[in-house]
């Protein structure tokens, strides 16, 4: 019998309840266990080489997989003082990666604050950019806002079809993308000279795996530039994880088991071995600190005496802190892995 949700008041399970459905994973061992038999549980961090700050939950779009359950209606938003507290504490530290997520990270109203603090530290700065909201009337400027910061921006894009992007992000999406993509083109972005890095995102439509990233990479090479004219950096392929938005789908349509099933089969120890959260910090926009975004979804703050908010950062004890994990996490090791950068082996 399927699971069902239970004792929900929207489209989205609160984290206890994710976390109840996950426990209960008939079809495979719980993950830590999987980690124990690997020789690597409990997982230590292994320095912070990347801030990931979520500014909020607020997005121009209500995609079918988000796992933060964006979407136009959501009010979180991360406040300047908690952007200042980001802030002091990169500076701190010689953490070389700020990446700068949501929602559509662009809509809080701190977002090119946070950008050229950054930068002014010498930082290498991403946005996780959603490419539609670069048209927005408010956000006339904002393509070259990024480019004359020199933001790497990652770009998700779920096909070159139309049909499939439409059916995973909303109607007309697609067409929008790729306008906003060929202006990202006009300024630089994902021309080799330039040095302006625009990464696509790829994650597949449905409860499957991805495929190979070189290949699929490949694939969206020739048909972007062939009927599109097109081009970009790089495509990193991220397996849809188990919570939220995608976690419904999965139960109202009889999936979850069979897809935590084939997670759990491809579970890799080398993939597990590199994980992002091992070097990777994540800012919630209310400054609690998580071991990853999916974490932060899940209200999974660091545990094991580490520092819980962005005010009391303490790189020393941040930095070999014990990582939480769930059933979720097999999402980022089945296979190649997944992660914020793509496939991890």
């Amino acid at each position: 019998m399927p699971l069902t949700l239970l004792g929900r008041s929207n489209s989205l399970a609160d984290p206890t309840e994710q976390l109840r459905i996950l426990g209960k994973t008939s079809s495979a061992l719980p993950f830590d266990l999987r980690l124990d038999q690997a020789g690597i549980h409990p997982l230590r961090a292994t320095g912070i080489t990347v801030l990931q700050i979520n500014v909020g939950k607020l997005c121009n779009q209500t995609c079918r997989h988000c796992h933060v359950d964006a979407g136009p209606d959501r009010t979180e938003s991360m406040s300047r003082e908690t952007a200042e507290q980001c802030i002091q504490a990169l500076a701190r530290t010689d953490i070389p990666t700020v990446d700068i997520t949501g929602g559509a990270p662009e809509l809080n109203p701190n977002f090119r604050w946070l950008v050229e603090q950054a930068r002014g530290l010498g930082r290498h700065v991403m946005d996780r950019c959603n490419l539609t909201v670069l048209l927005l009337p408010a956000q006339a400027d904002l393509a070259e806002f990024l480019a004359s910061r020199r933001v790497e921006i990652i770009a998700s894009l779920p096909s070159y079809n139309a049909g499939q992007t439409d059916a995973q992000r909303g109607n007309g999406v697609f067409d929008k993308s790729i306008e906003a993509l060929r202006l990202l083109n006009r300024l630089g972005y994902g021309q080799h000279e330039s040095g302006l890095v625009l990464n696509l995102v790829y994650n597949p439509v449905g409860a499957f795996l991805p495929p190979k990233q070189a290949a699929i990479e490949a694939q969206f090479r020739k048909e972007l530039r062939s009927r599109y004219g097109v081009e970009f950096s790089r495509l990193y392929t991220i397996t849809n994880m188990p919570i939220s938005r995608f976690l419904e789908f999965l139960v109202e349509s009889g999936n979850y088991e069979e897809y935590m099933e084939r997670l759990a089969n491809a579970f890799n120890p080398a993939a597990a071995a590199g994980v992002m959260c091992r070097y990777t910090l994540s800012v919630g926009w209310d400054g609690r600190l998580y071991d990853c975004d999916f974490n932060q979804m899940l209200d999974l703050p660091v545990d094991h005496g580490a520092p819980s908010h962005i005010r009391d950062f303490d790189a020393t004890r941040l930095h070999q802190r014990h990582i939480v994990t769930r059933n979720h996490c097999y999402g980022c090791t089945a296979g190649s892995g997944s992660s914020c950068g793509g496939t991890v082996v």
